[in-house]
């Protein structure tokens, strides 16, 4: 086993295989820095906390296995480095930042410190030694740039209403299906035509311009593959549907399987510039 760094909280070893060993200390931190002062078992409480998270997620994790108290072993992954943090309080950096006039607040929030917010904040963070204060539109741009070299494939389905920042977080995937009467677009047709127009009231002229269906996408080479649904939609029989997107993506994921990763990673940027053509 090999010591790796040593984070605000946690020491990484290399276990020499594919896999680390988390162990989580007793340290606190707070503003990026560490003080000398430990909490007795706060290590303890932390590795319970991270094991029984993963053990809820329905997705596949990096999460191995407990290895004592306060370790855990988890699978070697590729990093995305951002920290999403949802803030329920006017509490931590979001004072400083919102006091200094880099952050704004909607109207009529009570800045009380620890006042808790009427709706929890999306606040996230790049995830290094300085954690450094995102916004919404920075961390999307980061998912791209970070989702467009990664070396695995990237299948993705598109299964009912696809929209906002999402829809262009998913954009780089090397396979893009649709369910047959899905809609997929970066902007609402309500939104779109509150731009364009200046009223909601266009939203139907909004949603005829924008090519949301899936029929209109396949045209321009941001979908791929239109997945059929029965007559009446997807949810008149949930076991069909299930089965049809199985078979797409286990289908298209043989194919890709057999690229290799330059392949892979250059294909994926050509997919990119074939969009609108």
């Amino acid at each position: 086993m090999k010591f790796l760094n040593s984070g605000k909280v946690k020491d990484v070893y290399d276990m020499g295989d594919d896999t680390l060993l988390f162990n989580f200390s007793n340290r606190v931190s707070a503003y990026d820095v560490k003080f000398n002062d430990e909490i007795p078992q706060k290590g303890k409480v932390l590795c319970k906390f991270a094991k029984f998270w993963f053990e809820q997620l329905d997705v596949e994790n990096h999460f191995v296995k407990s290895h004592s108290d306060t370790e855990i072993i988890v699978k070697k992954m590729e990093m995305l480095p951002i920290e999403c943090v949802v803030r329920g309080y006017f509490y931590g950096s979001l004072v400083s930042r919102y006091n200094s006039g880099t952050t704004s607040l909607p109207e009529n929030i009570d800045t009380t410190l620890a006042a808790k917010l009427p709706e929890p904040l999306f606040d996230p963070t790049t995830k290094s030694e300085h954690d450094i204060p995102i916004t919404k539109d920075e961390a999307i741009a980061q998912n791209l740039a970070i989702m467009s070299e990664l070396k695995t494939p990237i299948m993705v389905v598109v299964t009912g209403e696809g929209g906002s920042g999402g829809a262009l977080a998913i954009s780089v995937g090397d396979h893009l299906s649709m369910l047959e009467y899905a809609t997929y677009s970066v902007a609402s047709p309500e939104a779109c035509a509150s731009i364009i127009w200046r009223s909601s009231d266009e939203a139907e002229k909004a949603a005829e311009s924008m090519k949301v269906s899936a029929k209109e996408l396949k045209k321009i080479s941001i979908v791929d593959e239109i997945i059929s649904e029965p007559l009446g939609g997807a949810h008149r029989n949930y076991d069909e549907v299930s089965e049809s997107i199985k078979n797409s993506l286990l289908k298209n994921l043989k194919s890709l399987q057999k690229l290799s990763i330059d392949k892979l990673i250059e294909r994926r940027y050509q997919r990119l510039l074939k969009i609108g053509s």
